[in-house]
């Protein structure tokens, strides 16, 4: 892996955990020679994340969409800021970018864009590693739901697992340096069409 996409919120949220873990992400990225892929903004978990790369002598690709340029949120100090058209042209390249994902904390932009390549991976459209940092129990409740997914036969359990879930940044990195892309089930039950 040499580029991570982070999914993350356009706001910084309420409690100053969130703005320490985006800082401490940024700080391991460029430590690691990760190069980061993201939306291209200066605001909130985005903002935060990309200084604390560049801040440390890392790597910067934005990706931003050239309606939320034209409203002033794009970080203006990137390596490289690539602007599309479309926020589903946005998804499109960040993922090509990118050799895997993680989503910290954030709003309906960010369940999307984890939803998108979770389906994405699932359709065996790539099969890059997708981790979720679960900063101070943020996602528990959607895990939960994801779970209840599976009891309820709306979603396989391989197809479950492929997100890769933990609350340490070290932890999340090892298990997506170990990730084996598999083939997941089938994500219909044909049998019953």
């Amino acid at each position: 892996m040499k580029n991570i996409a982070v999914f993350c919120g356009a706001n910084a949220g309420s409690d100053v955990v969130y703005r320490q873990t985006a800082i401490e992400l940024g700080q391991y990225l460029a430590d690691q020679q990760l190069r980061l892929v993201y939306g291209g903004g200066n605001v909130g978990l985005m903002g935060i994340l990309a200084d604390a790369v560049l801040a440390q002598g890392g790597e910067v690709i934005g990706v931003i969409p050239d309606f939320l340029k034209k409203w002033e949120v794009a970080h203006a100090g990137l390596n490289e800021l690539i602007v599309t058209e479309t926020m589903h042209e946005r998804k499109a390249r960040m993922a090509e970018r990118a050799d895997g994902f993680i989503t910290i904390p954030g709003g309906f932009g960010s369940m999307d864009e984890l939803f998108e390549i979770l389906t994405w991976k699932q359709l065996q459209i790539h099969s890059k590693p997708i981790g979720l940092l679960n900063v101070n129990g943020f996602y528990d409740p959607l895990l939960q739901m994801m779970d209840r997914m599976v009891e309820a036969g709306f979603l396989k359990v391989g197809n479950r697992e492929l997100l890769l879930v933990s609350d340490s940044i070290e932890e999340l990195f090892a298990l997506m340096r170990t990730h084996q892309p598999v083939v997941t089930e089938k994500w219909v039950d044909r049998k019953k069409i």
